[in-house]
């Protein structure tokens, strides 16, 4: 009996969300009182959008729930898969710990990321070298498939990790990532990928509730950060890998996975090049932290944690929308057009917003001179 209700994709599917969901919780207090006791917080800094000191390492509660997960989900798992995630996971969680207790260098960061990711191409469920055509490239080398694969993870890690920066976002931001990634793999029949993605929106949906708390507010730290930013990475590379007869139940041509993929990933991406962009033109090393995110923007031009990561988590929805439409008529090379100018527009905006900010700043220290 238990067995059958175990092998049933909607139990299953609905105990994978209330699971994850309890577990987080149950689990988020015991370690806020765990990082209070032993003076622990996150003290804010000059870029910091708090106050006050803050309990962090949300994230272990996360990688607690993923485990288990794993158990109860691995009727699914006809991949063999699950044991190279829960290895690279854990790899993952260690780095994520070591950076909230004593911060790690960004050396020895990509280094474990790197190796974390070379554990998922142990396996032949992530070994997709065909391109589909996406700007008439179909087959790629073997080594240049893997470099590109792993270039890919480690730009996923790092880019979520940076959107780190206000309450919610990076939790929303998440959790609509997760969401389309569900119906994706819902749709392939991709069930393990699928309760791996409804897992963790269970997870950050309990998040939430301590993140936007006046009185229990936690960060997920990089501890939390780093492992989801890698789950998304892990989700991405098995939307890569998808076999080519399974895309008859998209819209979209194949040659433009790798439009629907920047478009699913859009925020963290977006703001990644941006900043980047910005401390090159400045002379900075890309490393050196500032507050020209694109949620410090907003935050800066009038707007709430809550209000910010609504904005952007509603952009990101409403890009995947687009382009999975436009990728349906449009060509690959067409579409990188499109993403490119959709790229421009979104620098226009922020360059307009940190502008008239700059603006406000310059006539109130007028007014106080």
């Amino acid at each position: 009996m238990l067995e059958q209700l175990m092998s049933n994709l909607t139990v299953v599917s609905i105990l994978a969300v209330l699971n994850s969901f309890l577990l987080v919780y149950y689990v988020v207090p015991k370690i806020s009182w765990v990082i209070v006791e032993r003076k622990l917080n996150d003290k804010p800094n000059e870029r910091s959008s708090h106050s006050g000191a803050t309990p962090t390492m949300a994230g272990v509660s996360f990688f607690i729930t993923l485990i288990i997960t794993m158990y109860f989900i691995q009727h699914f798992d006809t991949e063999n898969i699950g044991l190279n995630l829960i290895a690279a996971s854990t790899l993952i969680f260690i780095v994520g710990v070591k950076d909230d207790l004593v911060v790690s260098t960004p050396r020895a960061k990509l280094v474990m990321e790197t190796l974390a990711t070379l554990f998922l191409f142990f396996h032949s469920a992530m070994f997709e070298t065909s391109l589909h055509g996406f700007l008439g490239i179909y087959e790629l080398p073997s080594w240049l498939f893997y470099m590109l694969n792993v270039l890919l993870v480690l730009t996923i890690i790092n880019a979520y990790n940076l959107i780190d920066g206000i309450d919610g976002l990076a939790a929303i931001v998440a959790i609509v990532i997760f969401s389309i990634f569900a119906l994706i793999f819902k749709a392939t029949d991709l069930n393990f990928y699928f309760l791996i993605s409804l897992s963790f929106i269970g997870m950050l949906v309990a998040y939430l509730y301590y993140n936007f708390s006046s009185t229990q507010k936690i960060f997920m730290g990089d501890t939390g950060s780093l492992l989801i930013g890698f789950s998304i990475g892990f989700l991405a590379l098995k939307f890569l890998a998808i076999d080519i007869e399974q895309y008859t139940v998209f819209s979209f041509k194949p040659e433009n996975e790798l439009i629907v993929l920047s478009a699913i990933l859009c925020i963290p991406i977006f703001d990644m090049f941006r900043v980047i962009g910005i401390r090159l033109l400045k002379g900075k090393s890309p490393l050196c932290p500032d507050r020209n995110h694109s949620h410090h923007v907003l935050i800066d031009s009038g707007m709430s944690h809550f209000q910010a990561t609504m904005l952007l988590g509603f952009f990101n929805y409403m890009l995947v929308i687009l382009m999975v439409y436009w990728s349906s008529i449009f060509n690959s090379f067409q579409m990188a057009g499109i993403l490119i100018l959709i790229f421009l527009m979104y620098l226009g905006v922020f360059y307009m917003l940190k502008k008239r900010i700059a603006s406000k700043i310059a006539k109130i220290g007028a007014v106080v001179k």
